[in-house]
């Protein structure tokens, strides 16, 4: 099953060509491969499950080379993990930073994920050159500008972030490019009302509990609507939001699915965190290809809950265990070496993969528009 996995993964990305030669693209898909296995990004460890017909040395300094010589089409991959969505309707961009230390280097990435409902993959990413500091206007905008080169403005439903995408640059910039988006704002921002009249959300006098809407107001010299909620020790839930959209607080609590996919990235996925690059531009291709085995996790995932058997809940309603989790368990039991492809969970994990492959060529990837 595991040479098959590599033989379907790789037939994938000679449609795509997100590398040039078939000899980078066996290897991306051993690599893929090796990731679910090893669960850690380390190249010592990934050379343990890499090609076992050769030394792990030898292992190890194909995975160097690839590295140091290889090139990425990164709008490509965007849109291959983009055919793992539905092909219509609106999806929902999820924009979010995560940062980590590694002795005096300092990683960190500004990441956009798309999806609908739970199904969130990371969509694309760049490497801040900023020593940790928050992204400017411009990092944003330049994300989301290649985002829309991808999906195209009419399939964004929707764009979510926390405090730390504010500013009217960013702000005004959503709004003349028509893209709904919902932002959690610092508390320190003052709403602006028609009349004139300013004031902070704090001297709204509201109780632990309360909430007050405002739907036309203006904040950082951008014109939306405003829903505030009162938080325990004196902090506040403030969310700034285009116009027409409804059930501020439910489209926020949505962003909780970039959350989940950076656990499923670093710690509790493939120990994004435990890697020594500090090459920005090697960073970059390593975060590809771990996002490229946690959406094929998060496939395997979904299907298997969908079509075989559905994970258990636990009692206060949760699933016992994630849908990424889930692809992930099923496709390291399926590689070992002594399992059988008449299993039914080994078929429908084969047919996920033709199916995909179809989507690629026969109905081909999204054009990139722009």
């Amino acid at each position: 099953m595991k040479l098959s996995l590599i033989a379907k993964i790789t037939t994938l990305l000679r449609r795509v060509q997100l590398v040039p030669h078939l000899s980078r693209q066996k290897f991306v898909s051993q690599f893929v491969i090796a990731l679910l296995k090893s669960r850690n990004v380390q190249f010592c460890e990934v050379a343990q499950h890499l090609n076992d017909a050769v030394k792990i040395a030898s292992n190890e300094t194909r995975i160097q080379d690839f590295f140091r010589q290889a090139d990425l089409n990164y709008l490509v991959l965007a849109q291959l993990l983009l055919t793992l969505l539905p092909a219509t309707g609106k999806l929902r961009l999820c924009l979010d930073r995560t940062e980590w230390d590694f002795g005096c280097c300092q990683v960190n990435i500004l990441l956009v994920t798309v999806g609908r409902g739970d199904f969130q993959v990371p969509f694309y990413w760049e490497l801040l050159d900023n020593r940790s500091g928050n992204s400017s206007a411009a990092d944003r905008i330049a994300l989301l500008q290649a985002c829309l080169q991808v999906l195209g403005r009419q399939r964004i439903g929707l764009v979510v972030g926390d405090r730390e995408f504010v500013g009217h640059t960013w702000l005004n910039w959503l709004r003349d490019n028509g893209l709904p988006f919902v932002m959690r704002l610092p508390k320190h921002h003052q709403l602006t009302f028609a009349s004139g009249r300013r004031q902070a959300v704090t001297a709204l006098g509201l109780a632990v509990g309360q909430q007050r809407h405002f739907l036309h107001c203006q904040v950082a010299g951008v014109w939306g609507q405003v829903w505030v909620k009162v938080l325990a020790d004196n902090e506040f839930l403030f969310l700034f939001a285009a116009p027409g959209l409804r059930n501020l607080a439910a489209l926020y609590a949505s962003r909780w699915t970039i959350e989940q996919c950076f656990q499923n990235l670093k710690g509790r996925g493939f120990n994004l965190e435990a890697t020594h690059l500090r090459c920005p531009h090697k960073l970059r291709k390593l975060v590809a290809l771990v996002s490229l085995a946690y959406a094929l996790c998060l496939s395997v995932g979904t299907v298997a809950h969908e079509k075989i058997k559905a994970i258990p809940s636990k009692n206060h309603g949760c699933r016992a265990t994630s849908l990424s989790r889930h692809g992930l368990n099923i496709l390291r039991q399926l590689t070992r070496p002594n399992a059988r492809l008449q299993e039914p969970m080994a078929r429908k994990i084969t047919a996920l993969l033709d199916w995909i492959i179809r989507q690629v060529t026969y109905y081909q990837l999204p054009k990139i528009v722009g």
